[in-house]
């Protein structure tokens, strides 16, 4: 009885095939991309980072977002297509709201980037500052997993504003 439900569904799958080719068909022609995959300009093709902190939660996620859609980062600004200058990479918590006890109950996390993209004296793009907030609740008995929580929040965001940054890269 199982060999012929496997059997069954091995008769539909055709045509499942030729329905899945349709839709990746029908996608394609409205210029649907995958999501975190933007086709860069040839003026960005190898560039260089030009930073302060390489460590960031930002600079690592703008690194790997550049690696990922097909950038070759230079190891010098004198070898680079183009220069991106991060200006400012700021990451800043703030109190929401407090208890009765005067214990924090809410905060808000607020990331914070400034930028702009050169290629030889030519400015590509002048400084832009973008930012992006978040806001968790808080709770001092469960200070591990709320801390973890945060560490979360500030990865996403600076992925955020990474994937910010390559929209205006392949816009240039």
């Amino acid at each position: 009885m199982a060999r012929a439900a496997c059997s069954a569904g091995a008769a539909d799958r055709p045509g499942v095939a030729a329905l899945g080719a349709a839709a990746l068909l029908v996608l394609a022609g409205c210029g649907f991309h995958l999501e975190g995959h933007t086709a860069l300009p040839p003026q960005v093709s190898t560039p260089y980072l030009e930073v302060e902190d390489r460590q960031s939660d930002f600079v690592q996620s703008l690194e790997r977002a550049l690696i990922a859609n097909g950038a070759q980062l230079a190891p010098e600004k004198t070898r680079a297509s183009a220069v991106v200058t991060i200006l400012k990479d700021n990451f800043k918590p703030r109190v929401l709201s407090v208890s009765n006890l005067n214990q924090p109950n809410e905060y808000e996390l607020t990331y914070t980037v400034s930028f702009s993209v050169t290629a030889g004296d030519k400015e590509l793009l002048p400084p832009q500052e973008i930012s992006t907030t978040r806001s968790y609740s808080f709770d001092p008995r469960l200070l591990l997993a709320k801390g973890h929580e945060a560490d979360i929040l500030r990865q996403a965001m600076a992925q955020d504003l990474a994937d910010r940054v390559m929209r205006q890269l392949a816009r240039l």
